[in-house]
């Protein structure tokens, strides 16, 4: 006969706040139970969770803020009108040019996947910035988890002593959150990656830490008995965690200086480079997915000079993580993202600028099973139009989730209790990965 389950069951296997997890029971001939079979439905949970994580996977998403122009990085038009000033250099794959803003990242292009043809409708900040930071347009009622926190939500471990989502830089839009997957899943926000995270050094031994910590414990379990539990125990929960994170000895992969000066120098100067190869310590000690915020690439106006300073910042860091991640055997299983909200126009505006763009722009994979040294999508000679494999956002997102082994329609149910799937319906670009 096969086991009765428990409903209580479904918590115990995975008891993240606030999400519950859409299972199909077996319905047992001739009666009301519920039943799984061969192994039941706890250890075949917990054996996907752990296989997955076993894979070490891990995403670092380089966020161009502001919206980048695919003119002046990935997707240049030397000789048309609508190129402006830029010109194309060649790259270590023959037959591809990129931006010459962009020399040190010319010489990575074998580990690269260009995408030419991303697409969308949105075209104001905010909502394109939803949409390609949660890969679902926003809605009142849902409160969608960013990128990060489905990642770190199927990747991370919850018992890992430092965060597992972690963010350098500006602090970003509202909805690069948990959402309904809840605080476990927000960012953890670093503003600048050449100083340690604010408010992580104890500053007193270890020992006498924890007799404080468990002296406040004490001191609010007399309110907790008085109708205060669900606050206190909500409180103690993020004391503990953050406890745990001030004495775990991974504390020291914040600590870049503790890089060799040759590898320092590898990176270059400035707060990209500290923080890509930040990311590339956190990802090291088993962080699953790290942001770093890059902007503003906003420009309306005196794009050219502006553009090239930001490409500036990216280029040397950008290459020099994607050489570290590979010299250390890290790429084949951490993927490298970037991507901004939308691109920029076609037509130079009378400010020398360009504005928002949705319609055909440019994003970046590398590593983790992609296949670099190739382009995929086209737009034509004035980059107004995609002749070649327009690719939406839901197919963007779809793309990302496979090579990082997550099921794209796995389901929650959300804050209001509609089944949402990790990403919205499209289909991954099988391309990325097979040419």
């Amino acid at each position: 006969m096969s086991p009765t389950i428990d409903p209580s069951m479904i918590w115990d296997v995975c008891p993240r706040r606030r999400v519950v997890h859409r299972r199909r029971f077996l319905q047992v001939a001739g009666g009301t139970s519920l039943a799984v079979r061969s192994l039941g439905l706890a250890p075949t949970i917990a054996a996907g969770a752990d296989q997955l994580r076993r894979q070490g996977k891990a995403c670092i998403l380089l966020w161009m803020q502001g919206g980048p122009s695919q003119f002046e990085t990935w997707d240049p038009k030397p000789g048309h009108d609508n190129g402006g000033e830029t010109k194309a250099i060649s790259t270590d794959v023959p037959g591809i040019r990129i931006a010459d803003n962009l020399p040190h990242l010319a010489k990575q292009a074998s580990r690269l996947c260009v995408l030419r043809s991303l697409t969308s409708k949105e075209a104001s900040h905010p909502r394109a910035t939803f949409l390609m930071r949660t890969g679902y347009l926003p809605l009142a009622s849902v409160k969608f988890p960013a990128l990060g926190s489905h990642v770190a939500y199927h990747l991370g471990d919850r018992d890992f002593d430092l965060p597992v989502f972690v963010r350098i830089g500006r602090a970003g839009p509202a909805s690069a959150k948990g959402g309904f997957l809840g605080v476990d899943y927000d960012p953890f926000v670093m503003t600048s990656a050449t100083r340690k995270p604010d408010n992580t050094d104890a500053g007193i031994p270890a020992e006498r830490y924890r007799r404080r910590v468990k002296l406040a414990e004490s001191l609010e379990s007399a309110f907790a008995e008085h109708g205060g539990g669900p606050l206190v125990g909500s409180h103690r929960k993020i004391y503990r965690k953050a406890s745990q994170m001030v004495l775990s000895q991974r504390m020291t992969a914040f600590d870049v200086e503790q890089e060799p000066s040759s590898v320092r120098d590898q990176y270059g100067t400035g707060e990209t480079a500290s923080a890509c190869l930040l990311a590339r310590r956190l990802v090291e000690v088993g962080v699953p997915f790290v942001e770093i915020s890059v902007g503003n690439w906003d420009t309306h106006a005196d794009n050219f000079s502006l553009t090239k300073r930001l490409c500036e910042q990216i280029d040397r860091p950008v290459a020099a993580l994607l050489e570290d991640l590979d010299q250390r055997g890290m790429l084949d299983r951490t993927l490298i993202v970037w991507a901004g909200e939308f691109g920029r126009t076609p037509r130079i505006n009378g400010r020398g600028g360009r504005d928002h763009y949705p319609r055909a722009y440019s994003a970046v994979l590398a590593g983790c099973g992609v296949r670099g040294g190739q382009v995929i999508g086209a737009t034509d000679a004035g980059g107004v139009d995609i002749t070649e494999q327009p690719i939406p956002v839901p197919d963007f997102f779809r793309t990302i989730y496979r090579a990082l082994g997550i099921d794209a329609d796995h389901e929650y149910v959300s804050n209001i209790g509609r089944p949402i799937t990790v990403a919205d319906k499209g289909s991954a670009v099988e391309s990325v990965f097979s040419g």
